[in-house]
């Protein structure tokens, strides 16, 4: 594997994609324990929502056509003739010139098609009423079937499921759901460098920050972490680490040693793993340049720069759309704003540039993108940017006022 053949972002997800096992791993949870997991397979609904016609509105089921040019002049009159009792089937059905008393959520008698509201309505005597203001035929009601219909996919797999899905599978009767299991992801920190962030300062030391800000993103993703440590520059050491976190994770993160070195030996160590192994070694990024790319027995395998900032953008843009479809990988639910950069800035041609930027709304209403500048190796710019602004790899920049996809942290 020649190093630094880099790949576009695009291009690498696509060669991981390829050799990732056809199935992902599914498990069946009660419908509360679905907030924010991927459906594994199509839900069917079995029954029409709503089973019955029903009003949407307090007032008079009737027949529309009894309301016909009915005004505050001249009402159209109907006779009361029974009353729809909120949760029960309608008792009989009614006739032309006929009306029932209906709350909002009750059933339609048979016979009626419309529901005409209090509102236009006024007492001649305790059986007949005026309707001041006509109705049209389905006004006022819910047809049986009209928010899902029996037979229809209401939930596709796939589909990231929020409050409103988990209240669609109840009302269609479902409450287990099959989904995709959380992904396993193991992180490994490297680098003789490293020491934990309760140790004492030392000279040409620097407190382990990767462990942590990647833990944070796994969760947020809906995976689940498990940190194996810091890892000195060690060959052997590094390979049992990774054998160990390879057997007992779907994903391995492995941060720092990404670079071309005399001590980087993190691709070497994963050549010995298994097949295929590395599949590149280098993406067309800033930042995030020396990122490793591989795949060991159907296992992912990212090698991140030691860099903070770095770490945290290749990240987001490999490891969390694998994590967060439970390893479909595809992006869900992710959308970009848009938003005018404020300042000029340079970009080379054939790569794709992350901005760290705030952003802030104008008196007009214009959302704009405050570049936030600094090295990579900063975590603290991470703390002050809210996203990071994309520029593509077929511009060599951008201008102050130009519109850019700024991605949300």
């Amino acid at each position: 594997m020649e190093l630094f053949n880099v790949l576009t972002v695009q291009q690498a997800r696509d060669t991981l994609r390829s050799h990732l096992p056809a199935r992902a791993k599914t498990e069946v949870v009660p419908l509360l324990q679905g907030l924010n997991r991927i459906l594994a397979q199509d839900i069917v609904a079995l029954e029409d929502v709503p089973n019955f016609d029903r009003s949407t509105m307090d007032g008079y089921a009737l027949r529309a056509r009894d309301t016909f040019g009915a005004t505050e002049s001249l009402p159209a009159y109907v006779d009361v003739s029974g009353e729809v009792l909120m949760g029960e089937e309608a008792s009989g059905a009614l006739t032309a010139g006929q009306a029932w008393l209906i709350p909002t959520g009750g059933m339609l008698p048979p016979g009626a098609d419309a529901v005409v509201m209090v509102e236009y309505t006024e007492e001649l005597d305790s059986q007949t009423i005026g309707v001041t203001r006509p109705v049209a035929p389905g006004e006022n009601l819910v047809r049986r079937g009209e928010d899902v219909a029996r037979g229809t996919v209401v939930l596709t797999a796939g589909h990231r499921l929020r409050p409103q899905e988990l209240g669609l599978l109840a009302a269609v009767g479902v409450t287990q759901v099959p989904v995709m299991k959380p992904f396993k992801v193991g992180i490994l920190s490297t680098g003789n460098e490293l020491m934990a962030p309760d140790q004492p300062a030392e000279p040409g030391k620097v407190r382990d920050i990767n462990s942590y800000t990647l833990y944070g993103q796994v969760l947020e993703a809906g995976g689940l972490p498990i940190l194996y440590g810091i890892i000195e520059d060690h060959f052997e050491t590094l390979q049992q680490t990774m054998a160990k976190a390879l057997a007992e994770n779907d994903l391995v993160l492995i941060s720092g040693g990404s670079s071309v070195g005399a001590r980087d030996i993190t691709a070497k160590v994963i050549e010995t793993m298994g097949s295929p192994g590395v599949l590149f070694h280098g993406m067309a990024i800033k930042p995030g340049k020396p990122t490793i790319g591989a795949v060991v027995e159907g296992k992912v395998v990212l090698g991140l720069p030691g860099h903070p900032v770095s770490a945290m953008v290749v990240f987001d843009l490999l490891a969390r759309p694998m994590i967060a479809s439970g390893g479909l990988y595809q992006n869900v639910g992710s959308f970009p704003l848009r938003a005018a950069i404020t300042r000029n800035i340079h970009s080379a041609t054939g790569r794709d540039d992350y901005l760290r930027v705030t952003l802030r709304r104008q008196e007009d209403g214009t959302i704009v993108a405050d570049p936030v500048l600094g090295k990579s190796g900063l975590i603290s710019t991470m703390v002050k940017a809210v996203g990071v602004a994309h520029i593509p790899l077929n511009k060599e920049g951008v201008e102050a006022g130009e519109l850019v996809d700024v991605w949300l942290f």
